[in-house]
């Protein structure tokens, strides 16, 4: 009885008709939550990180993806297979898998492999959010170690075969007529290992160093916005892509201005003159003051919009709106001489100027 062929879109989470792109963001997604620097001593993580190492190396090449697909559509055979290797429409698993599947009889080597991407937090002052600029940015990066040029080895010292596989790169178990393969886990798949580690790297190939990085901030940069720098991440392995590097920003609070997407909003103190007579004020904008007129009869809480004084739009150019919130300002304490220009005001508003106070007298009492 013919061993089906193991599904390894399913293995990746995606869907047979998934494009590279998706099978990418799917793989590296599986590939940095089971690696094993992330899970020490979990050896079912260890599994599953190398069950979709195998995946993604065969769907990310577009003929072995073709290949496994004719394989897994094809109807299974009705006479027995032949022992030497599992037979899928003529197709020998051993060949496609890379040892993955079948009796694995010789070394396949590693397939380059895209680094992974990198997130960095870059701080910002509310005016540099609005202007916009370049702010350089340290950043902690995996890169292949500089020592033994990323080979392991102590720099001399060179490489010897792999003493788990034999030099094969691959290791497995044999089951009556069908074999089970998987990547050398001492070796990963090179067939050679260092004769002697590298001091700098103990043998890991790879380093870490902190580099600067440019970063352009657009104008109207929001707090929490990602900005993509492309192969500016983690080092790929063995002639593989650096990853991505993603700056995301951290936006100071403004003391005079409240954000609303594009637009602002500001307090502005008026005096109980200027709100019912009316005025022409100043009020500050990010980019200078400029004169608002407030209309007699202002309540408290007003809000007078300036066009085009909020911030720079990211999107279709152009600026958001600057939203005046007027507050009355009423003095604590009065002098005399203001205190009678009150009562005079009282009494021509109600015509009683003291009878506001008799009657907070009467309640008193």
């Amino acid at each position: 009885m013919a061993t089906a062929v193991a599904d390894l879109y399913a293995m990746l989470g995606v869907a047979p008709t998934a494009s590279a792109e998706e099978i990418k963001r799917a793989y590296r997604k599986l590939a940095r939550q089971h690696h094993p620097d992330r899970n020490p001593g979990d050896v079912d993580a260890e599994a599953r990180f190398k069950e979709v190492q195998a995946a993604y190396d065969t769907l990310s090449d577009p003929q072995r993806r073709a290949e496994y697909d004719a394989a897994r559509n094809a109807p299974r055979p009705t006479a027995r297979p032949r022992a030497d290797a599992a037979d899928f429409g003529g197709i020998d698993l051993d060949d496609l898998f890379g040892g993955v599947f079948g009796r694995g009889s010789r070394r396949r080597g590693r397939r380059a492999r895209i680094g992974d991407d990198v997130e960095v937090e870059v701080a910002i002052t509310f005016d540099e959010a609005f202007h916009g600029g370049v702010k350089q940015v340290p950043v902690s990066l995996e890169v292949e170690c500089r020592t033994c040029g990323g080979s392991g080895a102590r720099p001399g010292a060179g490489m010897k075969t792999c003493p788990q596989c034999g030099g094969r790169g691959i290791v497995g178990d044999s089951s009556g007529f069908f074999s089970l393969s998987q990547t050398c886990p001492r070796c990963d798949g090179e067939g050679r290992v260092p004769a002697e580690p590298c001091a700098a790297c103990g043998g890991s190939s790879r380093e870490r160093v902190t580099k600067p990085y440019r970063v352009e901030i657009p104008a109207g940069a929001t707090d929490g916005m990602r900005i993509r720098l492309p192969g500016k991440g983690d080092a790929g392995e063995d002639g593989g892509a650096a990853g991505d590097l993603y700056v995301r920003t951290r936006v100071a609070a403004s003391p005079v201005f409240k954000r609303r997407g594009a637009d602002l909003t500001v307090d502005v103190p008026i005096s109980f003159p200027e709100a019912a007579l009316g005025a022409t004020v100043e009020v500050p904008t990010p980019d200078g003051r400029v004169s608002l007129k407030v209309p007699a009869g202002s309540q408290e809480g007003r809000q007078l919009r300036i066009r085009g004084r909020g911030m720079p739009k990211l999107r279709g150019g152009g600026r958001g709106d600057l939203i005046a919130r007027l507050h009355v300002d009423v003095p604590k304490t009065l002098t005399p001489e203001q205190r009678q220009a009150v009562e005079r005001l009282a009494a021509v508003l109600d015509g009683d100027p003291r009878a506001p106070l008799r009657e907070r007298a009467r309640r008193r009492s």
